[in-house]
Order: structure tokens, then C-alpha cells, then sequence
């Protein structure tokens, strides 16, 4: 049982939901939105946001533009803590040679920079969602498995399992039955605050034209504001709105991470020691 959710929590969760909503909402049919062929055209009772370059309505781009930019941030912080979970769970437990070697990859990848990196990658690989999610799942796990690891060498070194290891119990039970239900709650906490890195990785690689323009994300709209001369017009609603909607996304996720590290009592400081 999660039991009672603190403050951070229940933010981040009303946060959540109401961008949840907004995903919701963009499956409505299109009559449902307003037309004007004008392009420009501010804020009205028509087109509650205005229309952009093209004349199509900005509400009708914002609410698609939720559906794109957290599909990228979940399927990115999925694919990142997967991988970071499974080295820093081996890495902590297995000890020896493997530890060695996979600390030191860890190591590597936290000191190598990211966001360039990223954006060689997303350069060499070519605009798509899907090569955005899998360039931000190789290269944000570091954290992930820094933290995991240190758990999985703690609970290594328990009475405990040094118990069961003695009895012959195999490691793979061990990881499978002890290890994973007790950094669980590391995990959980890192995928939630791995999720407005990932949007906000989404959206910078976007803004500099390395994203999908395909599929309408809210980073991809900053972006075509920027070329399409939309800053120079004095154009706000077509900017404004999806920034807002950035920040107010990242926000949730780490008010409810935040929470999460509360109520399992998860700090840098209480591994530190351990790392």
C-alpha cells in the first residue's frame, strides 16, 4: 500500500493529470476545434489560442503535441532505467571483475557530455521519434545505475544474503527475490525524475531542427516559431503556450519524483558512502 501521499506527491500528481487530460482531449475530431484560413490570428472565441503560420489552430497543435512529447519522455525514462537498473543491479551485486568493469563504464558515461553527444547522435541517425527515444535511452542511464548499484552493494553485504549465499542459493534468486523488491523504490523515483529530462531533451533537440516535424511536439513548435518568424511577428500565442506546457510537465514529475524519494526515504546523501 502506497498509504497517504505527501504534498510533493499529490502537486505533482494534480500536474500529471492535468496534462494527462490534454492528451485526452487531442483525440477529439477536428470540428471540435476552430478554423481560420488567416494565419496569425491572436487569441479569439473561435480559436481560443490562435492560429499559427499556417493558419491552423494552436489549441488543436498544443493538445497533439502533449500526446508526442510525453510518449517521448515515458518511452526514453522506460528505456534509460531499464538500462541503468539491470547494470547498477549487477554491478552492485555481482561484485569482482563485473563490478570493476561495469563501474567503470558508468564512470565514462557520467563524465562524457551529454547534450552533445545527443545531438551527434540524433545528427547521425536522422529525425524520427523513435531514434530520439533510443538516443536518450543510451545516454541518461548514468544516474540511474550510480544509485542502483550503491543499493545493490549495501544489500550485497547484508547478513542477510551473505546467509543465503552461504546456504547455496543461487544469485539469480537472490537478485530476483531480494535485490529488485528492495531497489524498487530507486528505481521508481529515477524513472519519474527521468521524464522531464527526457521532454526537455525531446524539445531541445527539436528547437534546433533535429527532431521529427512529422510529429508535432511541443519542442517542435517552439522550433517552428522560431523559423517560421513567428518571435520576430510578435506571435506569443505560438510559443508561449507550449513552453508553459513544458514547464508546467517537467514540474509535475519532479514534485512527484521528489515525493517519491520522501516516502522511500531516497537521498544522494544516504548512499553517498556507498558510491
Amino acid at each position: 500500500m502506497m498509504g497517504k501521499l505527501n504534498r510533493a506527491e499529490a502537486l505533482g500528481i494534480s500536474l500529471i493529470l492535468a496534462i494527462s487530460i490534454m492528451t485526452v482531449l487531442s483525440l477529439l475530431p477536428e470540428e471540435y476545434f476552430g478554423r481560420s484560413s488567416a494565419a496569425y490570428s491572436p487569441p479569439s472565441p473561435e480559436n481560443l489560442l490562435g492560429t499559427d503560420d499556417l493558419g491552423d489552430d494552436v489549441l488543436r497543435s498544443l493538445l497533439r503535441g502533449s500526446r508526442v512529447s510525453l510518449s517521448i519522455g515515458i518511452l526514453g525514462s522506460v528505456f534509460s532505467t531499464l538500462i541503468g537498473g539491470l547494470i547498477g543491479v549487477f554491478s552492485g551485486f555481482m561484485g569482482g571483475a563485473l563490478d570493476d568493469l561495469l563501474s567503470s563504464l558508468i564512470d565514462l558515461f557520467m563524465i562524457l557530455p551529454a547534450l552533445p553527444l545527443m545531438i551527434v547522435l540524433a545528427a547521425y541517425l536522422g529525425p524520427s521519434l523513435l531514434n530520439v527515444i533510443i538516443v536518450i535511452g543510451l545516454l541518461w542511464w548514468p544516474a540511474t545505475a550510480r544509485l542502483v548499484r550503491a543499493r545493490a552493494r549495501q544489500i550485497r553485504e547484508s547478513p542477510f544474503i551473505e546467509g543465503l549465499i552461504c546456504l547455496g542459493a543461487g544469485k539469480l534468486y537472490i537478485i530476483l527475490r531480494h535485490v529488485l523488491p528492495n531497489v524498487w523504490g530507486i528505481i521508481l523515483a529515477r524513472f519519474v525524475l527521468s521524464v522531464p529530462g527526457a521532454i526537455l531533451l525531446e524539445s531541445g533537440l527539436s528547437f534546433i531542427g533535429l527532431g521529427d516535424p512529422r510529429s508535432p511536439s511541443w519542442g517542435m513548435m517552439l522550433h517552428f516559431a522560431m523559423t517560421r518568424g513567428s518571435l520576430l511577428r510578435g506571435a506569443w500565442w505560438t510559443f508561449v503556450p507550449p513552453g508553459l506546457c513544458i514547464t508546467v510537465t517537467s514540474l509535475g514529475f519532479i514534485l512527484l519524483g521528489m515525493g517519491l524519494e520522501q516516502r522511500y526515504k531516497l537521498s544522494t546523501k544516504s548512499v553517498e558512502g556507498l558510491l
